[in-house]
């Protein structure tokens, strides 16, 4: 376990979307989200370039390597 530091404002937006959930769980949720976004975008990208299977390959072992947490 580590401590960390986030502003006021920060805090009371944790609070407001955590409902009876961890801050732990709740900031992980949010990177989870940000990152299938950010591939989501990617592999959109790469349709235009022929490159989207390899990408797609890529992807899964990103969004599996989120998955388990070590």
């Amino acid at each position: 376990m580590k401590t960390i530091t986030i502003s006021d404002e920060v805090y009371e937006k944790l609070v407001r979307i955590k409902g009876k959930k961890s801050f732990s769980a709740i900031i992980d949720e949010l990177i989870k989200r940000n990152v299938e976004k950010r591939i989501e975008m990617l592999i959109k990208s790469a349709e235009k370039t022929g490159y989207e299977d390899e990408l797609e390959k890529i992807s899964k072992e990103i969004r599996k390597s989120f998955r388990v947490r070590i």
